[in-house]
């Protein structure tokens, strides 16, 4: 290549390392954690899966069409990209502002969150330093600072770096990482099975129930944990400029990963109740989680240990994922002069956005700083799932406004899989305003913030 050519992104991502992308980016804290949540809100096992089920179908009808839209559209950013196609730039502006101030900012730190929760719980930091509670949009802000807040910003530092030396490298990491954690589920779920005498599956008694919601409400209210556990079916395609051949590897990807993960989820949750009865499933709590209680039952002390090892390379997994993927997208805003043209500038050794990662790790920092896991997961649930829906819907539009564009693969059973996704989105978010204000609140208040951000570049001259 001649030395005056401008930097290009290079498609150096198999299929291999985009289906790990999938994978890895989904299962990280939620399937070790979230149950617990989960078993107290809606109050039994069935009801428990059937949210877990419902919920991979979900995200798997959205997984079904992206792949069209990215299979027709394999450039950096994804889902900013289809919006722009689909609506112009304010909606997809708004989207990447959304990204970046929390959608994708608030899930990298959320992750550096987890992983400093079982670190400084495994060598015995775990004790804040400093705390302080706010009352905010009606509900309770706590910020607490100690050595889980530090170990979080390494974290993310560290990945960062990784990804800042070449897409090939963190792509082969991602599927190096993947592969470990699938093995951690695994031996989780044989050990269980194996070693561990079933329980009978007990009805929870009432006072684990949300009280003064609804069944439908609870129902909703447990969507949005195991919605977190899901979260992330929607980053690989972020990443599809650097993907090989990727109108057969992107849906491919999508589908098989998403796939993956739903039947993963399912039997791991199938043997924590067949390892712990109900209560003490409602009962768990994350220094002591529902998967370490599993564990145990096999493992002894040992136990813990183990489930904390298995969580801190499923969380690093996830993170190496979010940050390769979600830097795209400040990256393909500012290609487009949407944000600070500095951010479009790639690395003429490594080919890769490094400007866009270091903002992104630099404000994912700030945010674990700044908040705890469960505000954080949920931050970044509710602000997310309002652009699943907008740009799931970007499926009609293209396919009115862009009949005769390639595309490589159409949505299985359009149009009611994106119909269904978008009817049950939309149901979700309301429910999310009337059960938990403080996290809509917070998340339509900085999406709005990106309004006047928008209306500055867009004043600016183009260069």
């Amino acid at each position: 290549m001649r030395t005056d050519e401008t930097p290009q992104l290079v498609r150096g991502l198999k299929l291999t390392d985009a289906t790990s992308l999938v994978v890895g980016t989904i299962i990280g804290t939620g399937i070790f954690l979230k149950t617990t949540v989960m078993t107290q809100q809606v109050g039994s096992p069935e009801m428990v899966l059937l949210v877990w089920v419902a919920a991979g179908v979900l995200s798997l009808a959205g997984a079904l069409t992206y792949a069209e839209l990215g299979a027709m559209m394999p450039k950096a950013g994804g889902e900013y990209v289809y919006l722009r196609t689909a609506y112009g730039d304010l909606p997809a502006f708004l989207y990447g502002w959304m990204r970046f101030a929390v959608g994708a900012t608030g899930s990298i730190a959320a992750l550096g969150a987890g992983f400093a929760i079982f670190f400084t719980a495994l060598f015995g930091l775990n004790a804040p330093w400093y705390w302080h509670t706010f009352q905010i949009f009606g509900g309770e802000f706590i910020w607490q600072f100690g050595w889980a807040q530090i170990i979080a910003v390494l974290i993310i530092a560290v990945f960062s770096i990784i990804n800042c030396r070449g897409v090939r490298f963190g792509g082969r990491t991602q599927t190096i990482l993947t592969a470990c954690k699938v093995f951690g589920i695994v031996v989780i779920i044989a050990g269980v099975y194996l070693f561990t005498p079933g329980v009978s599956w007990q009805q929870l008694s009432s006072e684990f129930r949300i009280q003064n919601l609804s069944a439908i409400q609870a129902f909703g209210a447990a969507m949005l944990a195991a919605l977190w556990a899901y979260d992330g079916w929607n980053n690989m395609p972020m990443a599809a400029g650097e993907i090989e051949q990727p109108g057969r590897n992107v849906p491919r990807a999508l589908i098989f990963g998403s796939l993956a993960v739903l039947a993963i989820y399912l039997l791991t949750n199938l043997a924590y109740f067949h390892a712990l009865p109900v209560n003490e499933i409602a009962n768990a709590n994350v220094g002591s989680p529902v998967a370490t209680k599993a564990v145990a039952t096999f493992l002894g002390s040992t136990g813990a240990t183990f489930v904390a090892v298995a969580i801190m390379i499923s969380i690093v997994g996830t993170l190496n994922g979010s940050i390769l993927t979600n830097s795209r997208v400040p990256f393909a805003m500012a290609r487009d002069g949407l944000f600070p043209k500095t951010i479009s500038v790639l690395d003429e050794t490594t080919h890769v956005p490094v400007r866009a990662i270091v903002a992104q790790a630099l404000w994912a920092s700030a945010l674990a700083l700044l908040g705890t896991f469960d505000q954080l997961t949920n931050y970044v649930i509710f602000a997310t799932w309002i652009f699943y829906v907008l740009v799931t819907s970007a499926v009609f539009v293209l396919r009115r406004k862009m009949p005769d564009a390639t595309r490589p693969y159409k949505t299985l059973l359009y149009p009611i899989t994106p119909i269904i996704f978008i009817l049950v989105g939309l149901w979700l978010l309301i429910n999310t305003l009337q059960t938990n204000l403080l996290e809509a609140g917070v998340g339509l208040l900085l999406i709005t913030l990106g309004l006047p951000v928008y209306f500055y570049f867009r004043s600016k001259p183009a260069s």
